[in-house]
């Protein structure tokens, strides 16, 4: 298609670069760029912020919102607390955050030196109400991506599917990044025909078996070569389902006593699986080694002998859309365990590009983890299918194709 001039709305974004929040959003933009479109994207201040005006392409705009210090907390993973409920700070800053991201896109619709062809807001909530506010004002068609943790908050809540729904109807394009949120948005109202399934993509060059990295990775982490391997990164929360694989590693030991589970990432958890892994003796057999830049995370996943995604629907009911790791992990052709939830079943096939297993199931996690370090071969086999699967279907320029074909879509209409 021909180029177009996109203005993205986020509220999270990598804070440097290769930082870990929300990388999925930085690498669509920078995927698109790739194609030939022109991206700006507006974003809440944070005080950690460290981008440059234009990197990989990609044009960033940070507004700030916040009257004092203490109301800095909008996007970036922090409004939510363990993703389980909204942060009072958060409430606060909720009207001020909306008026000002309006106020930015329409500051940026204004600039007569940029003619833009459509709005691409991210999580229909909270940014699609100032994203379809700014598209109509500016006669643009807008496009709006579901993410997960958006869906959940219009489930909750009469008031917030009503929202989301008056969205959905003004959207031209709708992108879940999974099947059972594409689903779930249909529920909530979004139309059918204007609604798709686009999967998040990997860096398959960044992810990718690297046997020199590994060997590092357990020299930095003082383990022997012959150590199994165990690990899990993710931001520390509950639907992250990290409380069943500590359960189950317990079990681990007993038959691999000298494996190491590493759990990569931070979160409002870290205290609590700490005192789970103390509690359970296992303090000589787990390693939490905090925030880990992108570069970090490819070189600890890439050294795994397997690699676990235990995802859960959690107390509240908020799960994962399509965990970036899983695709990392595929690419990187580890041996995977993941739960058979969300968007993991459309990537993963059982028994051929990993095992899946029930979520909330410490016993069926610890078979799969001990059958994969006691059958290398078929370890091996796996990896190698997921990573294959990656090449052919799971990269970030296949992902910027299917936008691509959303966007068209999105024009088509505005323009009928």
């Amino acid at each position: 298609m021909r180029p177009l001039n996109i203005l993205m709305l986020t509220s999270s974004y990598p804070k440097w670069a290769g930082e870990a929040t929300a990388p999925f959003i930085e690498e669509i933009a920078a995927g698109l760029v790739q194609r030939g479109h022109t991206i700006h994207v507006v974003l809440p201040y944070h005080p950690e912020l460290r981008r440059n005006a234009v990197e990989r392409g990609v044009v960033l705009h940070p507004f700030r919102y916040a009257p004092h210090p203490a109301l800095n907390v909008w996007g970036y993973a922090a409004a939510l607390k363990a993703d389980v409920g909204l942060k009072g700070a958060a409430l606060a800053a909720a009207p001020l955050a909306l008026m000002a991201s309006l106020a930015a896109l329409m500051r940026q619709i204004s600039q007569q030196s940029r003619s833009f062809d459509l709005v691409h807001a991210h999580w229909v909530l909270p940014n699609g109400l100032p994203a379809l506010i700014a598209a109509r004002l500016a006669h643009l068609p807008l496009v709006v991506s579901l993410h997960g943790s958006d869906v959940y908050l219009a489930e909750k809540a009469a008031a917030l599917s009503v929202t989301a729904a008056a969205i959905f109807r003004g959207s031209g394009g709708i992108t879940a990044c999974s099947a059972d949120l594409h689903q779930r948005a249909l529920r909530l109202g979004a139309p059918v025909e204007r609604t798709r399934t686009v999967p998040y993509g990997v860096d398959s060059a960044a992810f990718r078996p690297d046997p020199a990295a590994a060997r590092q990775i357990r020299v930095d982490l003082g383990l022997p070569f012959d150590a199994p391997l165990v690990v899990s990164v993710s931001r520390l929360v509950y639907k992250k389902g990290l409380t069943y694989l500590i359960e189950a590693f317990a079990q681990v030991v007993s038959q691999h006593p000298n494996a190491i589970l590493v759990i990569g990432g931070y979160g409002d958890l870290r205290d609590e699986l700490e005192r789970q892994v103390q509690e359970r003796g296992l303090s000589a057999s787990v390693r939490f080694p905090g925030q880990l830049s992108r570069e970090d995370s490819a070189a600890l996943i890439g050294a795994a002998d397997v690699h676990v995604v235990p995802s859960i629907r959690d107390q509240n009911g908020n799960m994962d859309g399509l965990p970036n790791v899983l695709l990392e992990g595929m690419s990187a052709a580890r041996p995977i365990v993941a739960s058979r939830l969300a968007g993991i079943p459309d990537v993963i096939r059982d028994g051929e590009h990993g095992i899946l297993v029930p979520e909330r199931d410490p016993q069926s996690i610890t078979a799969a983890i001990i059958r994969l370090l006691d059958d290398r071969p078929l370890a091996k086999r796996l990896g190698a299918n997921a990573r294959q699967r990656v090449l052919e279907e799971l990269t970030w320029d296949v992902a910027a194709l299917r936008f691509e074909q959303v966007y068209q879509q999105a024009l088509e209409q505005h323009d009928a």
